[in-house]
């Protein structure tokens, strides 16, 4: 039943655009009652996603189930597992992806999801880290960096209509993640600080020659992978 409203929904979404599609539209187009949608659905976002909860269930076992040898590579896998969703149905994903680039309450609903993917992943990795001191900081932004790479690596492939493997761009991401944050965690050497330039408009800031430095303001509250987006962003433009 929730595929057949999840395919309902989108069949609308398609024909008459996200805003314009009433819950009444959909589940009369499913065949069935207001009931049975809100049932599996609490709202017409939630039916963009139908597939969400049950993935993070599934990273969620998959991550308890795991040993403590390779807790870096075991997140790597977990996000895997998203990765396998998308794959799964390739045109569902690209019109859904296309979907909450036109719709900016979806996008921030999309948010959420993932934030949520990423609060899972870092949860497992206090547990190997500690949840004190560094120990804290390694976890959020090992996590971090790991969706930041998967999502990469999966919108390039929506992006491309879903052509092609899925799993080069992804794999190829997550191993420049494996290759940072498996080495084993020491001190850091003492270093001068160098003088920073000041702040421009956007909160980014470059400097320039062989020791270029890079400054980020963010407000306080914003997840970690919009952070490293805005950074990577920032060292493409340099």
């Amino acid at each position: 039943m929730r595929e057949v409203l999840a395919q309902a929904a989108f069949q609308l979404f398609l024909e008459r655009g996200f805003e314009r599609t009433t819950v009444d539209d959909i589940v009369a187009r499913a065949g069935v009652g207001r009931r049975s949608f809100f049932r599996y659905f609490p709202s017409k976002e939630d039916v963009v996603f139908p597939d969400h909860e049950r993935c993070l269930a599934e990273m969620t076992e998959f991550l308890a189930a795991v040993d403590d040898s390779d807790p870096v590579g075991a997140v790597c896998d977990a996000a895997r597992i998203v990765l396998r969703m998308y794959a799964a149905d390739p045109e569902f994903s690209v019109q859904r992806y296309r979907l909450t680039r036109e719709v900016p309450g979806l996008r921030t609903y999309e948010l959420s999801v993932v934030r949520r993917y990423e609060q899972t992943l870092a949860g497992h990795l206090r547990g190997r880290f500690g949840a004190d001191g560094d120990g804290e900081l390694r976890a959020e932004v090992i996590a971090a960096s790991v969706v930041a790479a998967h999502n990469n690596g999966l919108r390039l492939w929506l992006r491309s209509g879903g052509a092609g493997d899925p799993e080069a761009a992804v794999d190829h991401a997550l191993d420049l993640v494996r290759g940072v944050w498996e080495r084993p965690a020491g001190p850091s050497p003492a270093r001068e600080k160098p003088a920073l330039p000041a702040a421009g408009p956007s909160g980014i800031t470059a400097g320039s020659g062989d020791n270029e430095v890079i400054v980020m303001v963010a407000s306080k509250g914003t997840p970690m992978w919009r952070v490293v987006q805005q950074i990577e962003a920032a060292v493409g433009e340099s």
